[in-house]
């Protein structure tokens, strides 16, 4: 017993037996001391010297020249400006993709973190076109995308390149310039060539590709076409000119594009697909979403996240002291992210991207430079907000951010045990699949070649994979997580918050706007 206790109990007893005729006046009881000294945290007698956590992570901050906003220095839009506000109805209309069954937003929903929370993305095709998210599904119950939907939220704030393997990639890199400060590469170019159609920044020109790829949205319009006869047809589709006239019954986008360019030209001068890229472009580039509880912390509030986050914190930085940075080698600076690419070897499943002899592999960037040293590499993408976009990875593979934090500390075991518990039949979108288990049946294969190469990279090329790195599961794991999720913008996941990106139901100025609902039926 507690020697505390046991003078309490002894106090407590001699007033009894004086209480019942014991004789005398009973001596005071001892005081109990329930505060730890000046400096001490705990109760006593197990008091203890705090660590002090501040201390210990504002100096690696500063090193890392932390400032806490990512948008400092950026000429971003506002939602309510005319140009993002046209953006907004063409990012929700169906009227862009070739058979009107198919949104930008039906992969992109501001509601659902601007993602999807699929593994991977259901574009044309979908059996009932307005439900979004978990659930949405085609006949046949296969994805017909084969890279997990990235998230539209603070997509401004790239420099470098967008898309998994930067198919559209800015050929300077200006800093704070969203690829307007140089030529943009793009799919219609070779390699660092600039194309001059890209428009003026990385997401505009990135715009102008979903609507020209046959599973995401163009569907069966315009066989054998290359991208720019589709691109002009859905523009004369919405202007109503040329071979696009009659085929939206209702339609008053000339209106809408007068109005956003402050112009009373004619539609076919106004709805080009440059106009419609840049307004897209616009709409995605006003959805900043950086208030989080670290960028407060950064700023100075000590309070603004929990002791573990700290903890989490040191993990994620590591000690400069002895230069072991570690996750922020590849998760830098305020937007968290170096937009390099790297070979992580996360599990392959899906439809791939046509690669190997089997088809249904993914190569990464090696897809785009032709250089096999890129092979399973893919962009890092930003932890800003990465608590509301599971699932993880370029194919979505890894259903929580515990399994994706594991995986850098244990990458062989996390991998074995993502086939071990089902592989494919583990994620929610195929689980229910009666048929799951041989969907994709050379998922374990492919994903063992790209771990392969992440682990020989770690000697060979340490600059394009992840660090060896002294890391103990589950308990660090559950640190760097808390850590994690001070990164999400309260906003970002509250649906009365980004309510003024999703336009409301008969907005749209024809009858084609995406009113997108659950697998339950109830609206986004």
């Amino acid at each position: 017993m507690k020697p505390i206790i046991s003078a309490a109990i002894a106090a407590v007893s001699a007033l009894f037996v004086a209480s019942c005729g014991g004789g005398g006046s009973p001596p005071p009881p001892p005081p109990i001391t329930t505060t730890c000294p000046a400096g001490q945290v705990g109760t006593p007698p197990n008091c203890t010297t705090p660590v002090d956590l501040d201390g210990m992570l504002r100096p690696i901050l500063a090193a890392q020249g932390l400032t806490g906003d990512p948008t400092t220095g950026r000429n971003l839009p506002d939602i309510s400006d005319p140009l993002a506000q046209l953006g907004k109805k063409l990012f929700f209309s169906k009227s862009l993709s070739g058979d009107l069954d198919v949104a930008c937003a039906s992969c992109h929903h501001p509601a659902l973190g601007g993602a999807d929370g699929l593994s991977l993305p259901v574009g044309v095709g979908a059996v009932d076109p307005d439900v979004v998210g978990p659930g949405r599904s085609r006949a046949d119950g296969l994805p017909n995308v084969g890279r997990h939907s990235q998230s539209v939220f603070n997509v401004g704030l790239f420099d470098s390149s967008l898309f998994w393997d930067s198919r559209v990639e800015s050929i300077g890199k200006e800093a704070g310039m969203n690829g307007a400060g140089s030529g943009i590469r793009t799919p219609d170019t070779a390699i660092s060539v600039q194309d001059p159609n890209a428009g003026g920044n990385l997401v505009a020109a990135q715009a102008r590709f979903p609507v020209a790829v046959e599973s995401e949205m163009r569907g069966s319009l315009l066989p054998g076409e290359d991208g720019d006869a589709v691109r002009d047809r859905l523009a004369a589709r919405l202007g109503d000119y040329g071979d696009g006239q009659g085929e939206l019954a209702n339609n008053n986008w000339l209106a809408e594009f007068q109005t956003a360019f402050a112009s009373s030209a004619n539609a076919e001068t106004l709805i080009t697909f440059e106009n419609i890229a840049l307004a897209i472009g616009e709409y995605q580039r006003s959805m900043v979403f950086v208030d989080t509880p670290w960028k407060a912390y950064v700023e100075g509030d000590d309070n603004a996240i929990s002791d573990l986050a700290k903890e989490g914190a040191l993990l994620f930085f590591g000690d400069t002291a002895n230069e072991r940075l570690e996750c922020v080698n590849c998760h830098s600076g305020d937007f968290f992210t170096d937009e390099d690419h790297h070979t992580i070897g996360f599990p392959q499943v899906g439809i791939g991207k046509g690669d190997a002899a089997t088809g249904d592999d993914d190569f990464g960037r090696e897809q785009q430079t032709a250089d096999n040293t890129h092979r399973y590499r893919f962009r890092t993408p930003t932890l800003l907000n990465n608590g509301i976009t599971a699932p993880y990875g370029h194919a979505g593979s890894y259903r929580t951010l515990t399994l994706t934090a594991g995986h850098y500390a244990i990458p062989e075991d996390t991998v074995a045990s993502f086939f071990d518990n089902g592989g494919t039949c583990s994620l929610e979108q195929f689980a229910l699949d009666p048929d799951c288990a041989t969907l994709f049946p050379n998922s374990e294969a492919n994903t063992s070649q790209a771990l392969a190469k992440a682990l020989l990279e770690q000697t060979s090329d340490p600059d394009h994979t992840f660090p060896d790195i002294s890391f103990s599961p589950p308990s660090d794991a559950s640190l760097v997580v808390a850590f994690l999720e001070t990164l999400n913008d309260p906003c970002a996941s509250d649906r009365a918050c980004v309510a003024p990106w999703i336009p409301e139901p008969g907005e749209a100025p024809d009858d084609h706007q995406l009113n997108a609902i659950d697998e339950n039926g109830d609206p986004l």
